[in-house]
């Protein structure tokens, strides 16, 4: 069972690494390259879909990783799950504010307002990946070392 939770941890951790500096490094750039209106456009939808990807995946990968902890594991598993769950929190807290102000269906979507939140929204989705990043380092590291154990 230890096994199965690290293995859920890291993968679900990983592939949320993947996907927010994915983000940060090349879809985020690549629409604020646009015009402001087609930035925030292609930012809703966008948005929707990783939210729908990305929340399982920080969810799955934080209590796996408490799994493993509680499992034996080690103290690592469990540092690496708080660091992996704390993106949710990060999200409530500083993230979905500025979703809710982009997605007001009376927002301009042309006006230098919107073009500072999608920005201030590339920010604050960079605290995200270097979380799920140092996380994910931390449960591969664990995971190497369980497998040079063996």
């Amino acid at each position: 069972m230890l096994h199965v939770a690290q293995f859920v941890a890291v993968l679900c951790c990983t592939v949320f690494a993947g996907a927010a500096l994915y983000i940060n490094l090349v879809e985020h750039p690549a629409r604020m390259g646009c015009d402001t209106r087609t930035a925030a456009m292609v930012w809703a939808p966008s948005y929707k879909r990783a939210t729908a990807m990305q929340a399982p995946l920080a969810l799955l990968s934080f209590f796996a990783g408490v799994a493993a902890w509680l499992l034996g594991g080690g103290i690592m598993w469990l540092i690496g799950a708080v660091l992996i769950g704390l993106v949710v929190p990060f999200t409530f807290i500083g993230i979905i504010p500025i979703n809710n102000q982009l997605l007001d269906p009376g927002r301009d979507l042309t006006s230098n307002e919107t073009r500072g939140l999608l920005e201030k929204w590339g920010r604050l989705h960079a605290v995200r990946t270097v979380l799920s990043l140092i996380a994910s380092a931390i449960y591969v590291a664990e995971l190497l070392s369980v497998a040079s154990a063996l």
